[in-house]
């Protein structure tokens, strides 16, 4: 048998290491993963499709190549109504543009990351390819981040446009001039920009994909200053890597500079939405709800057909007066199974897009009849009489009253609250009468408990509830009992005996929290968030000083916002009136509050970027991370390693 040299044993082993190296699946023990992105070899120029008005090209790249999610991530500008074609094979990537080309203009398709090798998943990166129609091919970039005005989270994917015109009938009626996408950032970039032209930048939910703001429902942002795009000369630094966790050197790269590159645009969705009626439910005789898709200022009026409406309902309007529920205060009308009215309410008119007032008829049935109902309750006294006649053949005399249907009522349940916290009573029918002398708080005094003074307010848009406030001592216990009559509804049910045992808290179980503000306005209005990011209290501040007290230890974080209006809510902008969102800031760090202890940050509101202001671990729209993170694979695998 002939003898394979030595030498040539040692090269074989070698080229097998290389390829085990460079091959995904050489197990545990294999070489580092490809790390690599693909590279562009060739492109071609932009070319007419025979027999048409489409324009194509085609990208060749070093490797196999895929394209993740093309229409989501591949933006072409100006706007296209069509939806470019791509086309992917082995290591060509082709694009179509369908609409017919306008002249002089450039043209920018943004692929974003969307291009990848085929094996590990390796972006490209911001790739952009760029041609024009005329003579001049536009290189100004105008690039930022688009932010929930509310809470300034970063917005994915929302459109970013841009005008020339000075028109506000641009925005609403012709499609933008260049686009761009939001990544999971909320950055974004507009390439092919004129330095000779001046901009309006707008963002855009764009619903129905006419490149426009068409909707009331669509979410939008605009600045009213005009963008000048520049360029100056710039220097960047770029790391060598050695291998996946050791870096050789650091080099200055230079490059050009494109500016703005700071525009921070807050999006919202206005106030006035369209509103349409979705619904009227009754299913009990005493009450009928209806249902709207959107707030409105106007209260809905209606007029009986079948009965007489003036002051046949006591009404319970929720604060956006979406939801309304009318309780019969005429209880007569109670046995009457069907009530005819008309309901003058505010619509939305879809093609004019705007409000008017529209009636409608309602018929309305109770689901159960007060008819069925006394038939229910006759039923249950039958059942009732015939155990009390086992119970007398028993001998048994003791419960001779057939039972009480009570006023369903809920006292608070929490054993310990803080000093300035309020109590919540609750029932289930509106009350025509309250007895406040057999309401009572006792403050335990020594081993017996004495009579509290009170306060029973009304809550706005609630009328089963009653707020009960009072001036607390921290460290004591109380007692509130609700006597039996001492709340009686409507409909004539009183409630039964009811009592509730709970605590003060100590001073020196909570926190203090004084916040020194600067940059603020006088119509400030600071909220406590918890870990969530949802607020827990706010107060407005006075004297540039925000004050919160009784605050349970933990951590926590802040955000303002200027309350112009003055009704103590954030109120998002409106387009016709370029009335901007309330100014919405964040302190930039968590804040720790500790038992019998008082804090005093310091915030400046405006001291940082929009974009920078919310702390990381309340944005929720985290940066999309690649399943395939190639150089994280890498680390791990060099960490095994040296663990073994």
């Amino acid at each position: 048998m002939k003898r394979i040299p030595f030498l040539f044993l040692l090269l074989l082993a070698a080229l097998a290491a290389v390829v085990g190296c460079a091959n995904q699946g050489s197990g545990p023990d294999g070489g580092p993963y490809d790390e690599t992105p693909p590279r562009i070899v060739s492109a071609t120029n932009p070319e007419k499709v025979a027999g048409g008005k489409r324009t194509k090209f085609t990208l060749v790249f070093d490797e196999l190549i895929k394209v993740d999610n093309a229409n989501e991530k591949i933006t072409v500008s100006p706007p296209q109504k069509e939806q470019p074609e791509i086309k992917v094979s082995g290591r060509r990537v082709t694009v179509e543009i369908l609409d017919s080309l306008i002249p002089n203009t450039t043209y920018t398709v943004d692929f974003s990351d969307a291009i990848t090798d085929n094996n590990e998943g390796n972006p490209l990166g911001q790739y952009t390819y760029i041609f024009s129609t005329g003579a001049v091919t536009d290189t100004m970039q105008i690039s930022g981040h688009v932010l929930n005005a509310e809470d300034l989270e970063p917005m994915k994917g929302i459109l970013v446009g841009l005008h020339t015109s000075d028109a506000d009938t641009a925005f609403t009626r012709t499609p933008f001039e260049r686009v761009a996408r939001t990544d999971g950032q909320g950055y974004f970039s507009i390439k092919g920009v004129s330095p000779t032209r001046k901009y309006r930048i707008f963002a855009l939910q764009d619903a129905d994909a006419d490149y426009r703001f068409s909707q009331p429902s669509e979410i939008i942002g605009f600045l009213d200053k005009k963008l000048v795009p520049s360029s100056f000369p710039d220097t960047r630094y770029d790391t060598l890597w050695i291998d996946s966790v050791r870096y050789d050197s650091i080099r200055v790269i230079p490059f050009t500079h494109f500016t703005p590159d700071d525009v921070v645009v807050t999006a919202f969705k206005e106030a006035r939405q369209p509103r349409h009626f979705l619904k009227a439910q009754r299913d009990v005789p005493e009450q009928f709800t209806t249902f709207f898709t959107a707030p409105s200022t106007h209260v809905p009026t209606l007029r009986g057909l079948n009965f007489k409406s003036e002051n046949a309902f006591v009404e319970n309007r929720n604060l956006a007066l979406d939801t309304l529920t009318y309780w019969l205060a005429d209880t007569t009308l109670l046995r009457q199974d069907t009530l005819r009215l008309a309901y003058t309410f505010e619509e939305w008119d879809d093609s004019l897009q705007r409000p008017y007032l529209k009636t409608d008829t309602l018929e309305l049935v109770p689901r159960t009849t007060f008819a069925k109902r006394l038939a229910e309750k006759a039923k249950e006294l039958e059942k009732w009489e015939k155990q009390r006649e086992r119970r007398h053949k028993r001998g048994d005399y003791t419960d001779e009253k057939p039972p009480v249907v009570f006023l369903p009522t809920q006292l608070p349940t929490d054993r310990t609250i803080s000093p300035a916290q309020n109590l919540t009573l609750k029932f289930e029918q509106p009350l025509a009468r309250l007895d406040t002398t057999r309401i009572h708080l006792r403050l335990k005094v020594d081993s017996t408990f004495r009579e509290a003074p009170f306060e029973l307010d009304s809550l706005p848009g609630n009328l089963l509830a009653r707020r009960l406030r009072a001036e607390w001592r921290p460290g004591q216990q109380y007692e509130l009992h609700l006597e039996s009559g001492a709340l009686t509804s409507l409909y004539g049910l009183s409630n039964d005996s009811v009592r509730s045992s709970f605590s003060i808290g100590k001073l020196e179980d909570y926190g203090t929290l004084f916040v020194s503000l600067s940059q603020a306005s006088d119509t400030t209005i600071v909220q406590l968030l918890d870990q969530s990011g949802n607020p827990t209290t706010q107060v407005l501040a006075q004297d540039g000083r925000a004050e919160f007290y009784y605050i349970r230890p933990g951590k926590y974080f802040l955000r303002c916002f200027f309350d112009h209006n003055g009704d103590g809510r954030w109120t998002p902008g409106r387009w016709d009136t370029h009335t901007p969102p309330e100014e919405v800031y964040y302190y930039p760090e968590e804040i720790e509050v500790r038992a019998n202890w008082d804090s005093n940050p310091a915030w400046n509101v405006k001291a940082l970027p929009l974009n920078k202001q919310k702390p990381a671990r309340l944005i929720k729209q985290k940066e999309q991370k690649r399943q395939n993170n190639t150089h994280q694979r890498n680390i791990d695998r060099l960490r095994q390693r040296g663990g073994r």
